[in-house]
């Protein structure tokens, strides 16, 4: 997975829009994004505008998902 940002969060909207049902991506509220390598190409040819900030940890992925707790 690719970390991006969006310039403003008209483009943002845009891009997690067209994003929805084509690929899989989180959205943090601090405004990154990660998505798929593949779906770089497609943001480009639909003239949504991104920056590049770098790959994405799996620590970072696995924080927003954490495993259930055990209730006792």
């Amino acid at each position: 997975m690719t970390k991006l940002r969006f310039p403003d969060a008209t483009t943002e909207r845009r891009a997690l829009g067209f994003l929805a049902g084509r690929f899989s991506f989180k959205s943090l509220d601090t405004g990154e994004t990660f998505v798929p390598e593949s779906a770089l190409p497609t943001l480009a040819l639909e003239g949504i505008s991104f920056t590049g900030v770098g790959r994405a940890s799996q620590s970072i992925l696995t924080l927003r998902n954490p495993v259930a707790a055990t209730v006792q």
